[in-house]
């Protein structure tokens, strides 16, 4: 009985995956599309839609399995045997690695109560134990002996995007001299010399990528050419070569890429060799498959935790009052849980909290905010927990805690990227230093403004500072959309009762900001403040504020460059 059971269930779960991932690669195919016509508005609520895919079919195959299985539900050896039959079943399959974490999905939200389980699930797995397929269709190749100018002029005619070149001879010639710039400057080409650019275009906001690399000097040279299409034509916006930059393109707080990837892990490990600094996991959520990058994570961090002894212990900083946040100091993360009660004047509830971090799940980052994983039932072992961290803990996120003898498990947690809080870099850094963070502190706020995001708690504890001393917000809790807000200026008083009144003599409501005052609270460390009210003197005035209400609601879609505009071909093209 079990038998028959166990290949109903996963002939089922198999065709939810199925489902799932030809939706998802249905949903990608349309990007070039949308990038041929400028329908950037339909780009955005397509890669929305894809977003949303993932979570509704894992609910779908949920429902029909509690259907099928009744009581069985909970049986454990019953799941154990579905395990082995669909291990068997997805064998043959080039993206099994994806398979298995809709499996995983599948079983954590049907099976009840089931926390991280190595027998039901598949826990060490993945991209790891990928099979190696041939790549001769991934990438074009082009020779050294063909020359630069005819490997140029040959890569720009692989990438036809359906769209006239505003510029094609003067592109090639940028592109040609970015290289003997940069590369034929320091390297000789030789016979060996070849160039690779993968076949699939990585398509996000208003850009498309080609990735490639060139095997010179010993090592591959990896190398990211950015496409637009401006309202004059097609036009290559620059030539990447700088690993920092490439790596941000690929960061956290960006949202993810929009491209055909077959076998994802030949894509991955193409990535992982032009992109060292990434971690796969990171690699995977860059392309659209985060809920597997949630998983390659999980192995990574389970894998860390095994090669360190460090305590968990509380993350640096002032303590928020709506999130409790720990850490483990050897790992570049911080787990975050949202706390039993608010301090005052918190007044949302969990479920308001948790419908921000939705929100911002299924948001444009635009470069400026963290994305997050969610967890439910997150084991950790006892032993590794400072007791300052349990009693913490238990004072402030008792509702999610479960203990067992050797572990606690976490009901409910989300983990982002540790960065420096700002106000504890402000409190150390040189005033060259301050001088930057803040302008990038001001910039932040307003490329948020632009995809129509109020952060709401703007203090400088709710932002961080990256490796590459970029600033990103991650407290989400009190963010709105820009376009529910009401920007305005402060009445003037015009008595004596007014002037001297202890609370505003006018009328507030809820919405209502004003953008004056933000000058007492954004800034407090005396020496770098007036650098900063001058250089982001648009941030107090309400007006500027309004004028991006009014380009956002007349479907205006801003395009955040993930490099610096001095990079730029034509710095003052519009896109």
């Amino acid at each position: 009985m079990n038998a028959e059971l166990s290949k109903t269930i996963v002939h089922l779960i198999h065709q939810g995956f199925e489902s799932y991932i030809n939706s998802f690669k249905e949903l990608t195919s349309h990007a070039p599309h949308f990038f041929k016509s400028r329908d950037w508005n339909a780009s955005q609520q397509n890669h929305r839609r894809r977003l949303l895919l993932y979570k509704d079919q894992v609910h779908a195959t949920r429902l029909i399995l509690e259907g099928i299985l009744k009581d069985q539900v909970g049986n454990i050896m019953l799941w154990k045997e579905i395990k082995s039959d669909y291990n068997w079943e997805i064998t043959e399959r080039k993206d099994k690695e994806l398979a298995e974490t809709f499996f995983n999905s599948v079983i954590r939200k049907t099976f009840p109560g089931l926390a991280i389980s190595d027998e039901l699930m598949f826990v060490r797995e993945g991209y790891d134990t990928c099979d190696i397929h041939p790549q001769e269709h991934l990438f074009y190749n082009y020779p050294s002996q063909w020359g630069l100018q005819k490997i140029i002029r040959k890569i720009v005619a692989d990438f036809d995007f359906g769209v006239p070149y505003m510029e094609k001879e003067k592109d090639i010639q940028y592109l040609v001299k970015a290289v003997r710039e940069v590369i034929l400057t320091r390297f000789q080409a030789t016979s060996e010399t070849t160039t690779q650019v993968l076949k699939s275009v990585f398509y996000r906001n208003k850009a498309a990528y080609l990735i490639g690399r060139t095997r010179i000097g010993g090592k591959w040279m990896p190398f990211i050419i950015p496409y637009m299409n401006g309202p004059k034509g097609i036009y290559v916006d620059t030539l990447i070569f700088d690993p920092n930059i490439m790596s941000g393109l690929f960061s956290f707080s960006r949202s993810y890429f929009m491209v055909e990837a077959e076998i994802p892990s030949q894509i991955i490990a193409f990535l992982n060799s032009v992109i060292s600094q990434k971690l796969i996991h990171e690699l995977y959520n860059a392309i659209g498959f985060n809920k597997h990058g949630k998983t390659e994570f999980y192995r990574d961090f389970l894998n860390h935790l095994e090669r360190t002894s460090d305590p968990f212990i509380q993350a640096e900083g002032i303590k928020g009052m709506v999130m409790t946040v720990f850490t483990l100091p050897s790992y570049n993360i911080v787990f975050k849980m949202i706390k039993d009660h608010f301090e005052p004047p918190k007044s949302m509830t969990r479920l308001e909290v948790r419908q921000k971090y939705k929100l911002v799940s299924l948001h444009d980052r635009v470069g400026r905010m963290a994305d997050t994983h969610e967890f439910e039932f997150f084991r950790l072992p006892l032993d590794r927990i400072h007791p300052e961290l349990v009693t913490e803990l238990k004072n402030t996120c008792n509702s999610l805690l479960e203990f067992t003898q050797d572990e606690l498990i976490i009901k409910h947690l989300y983990t982002e990227r540790r960065m420096v809080p700002l106000n504890i870099y402000l409190d150390s850094c040189t005033l060259e230093e301050a001088k930057h963070v803040v302008e990038e502190y001001g910039n932040a706020i307003l490329q948020l403004a632009q995809a129509n995001i109020f952060p709401g708690d703007m203090m400088v504890k709710n932002f961080g500072v990256t490796r590459q001393k970029r600033v990103i917000f991650y407290d989400y809790d009190e963010i709105e959309f820009l376009t529910d807000m009401n920007f305005r200026w402060k009445p003037k008083a015009e008595n004596y009762e007014q002037i001297y009144a202890s609370a505003p003599w006018y009328d507030i409501a809820k919405n209502d900001v004003f953008p004056e005052d933000f000058r007492r609270f954004m800034i407090g460390r005396a020496d770098v403040k007036p650098h900063f009210l001058a250089f982001h003197e648009k941030l107090f005035n309400p007006d500027h504020w309004t004028e991006i209400q009014e380009k956002i609601r007349t479907g205006e879609l801003l395009h955040a460059f993930p490099y610096p505009k001095s990079m730029r071909f034509r710095p003052e093209e519009e896109v």
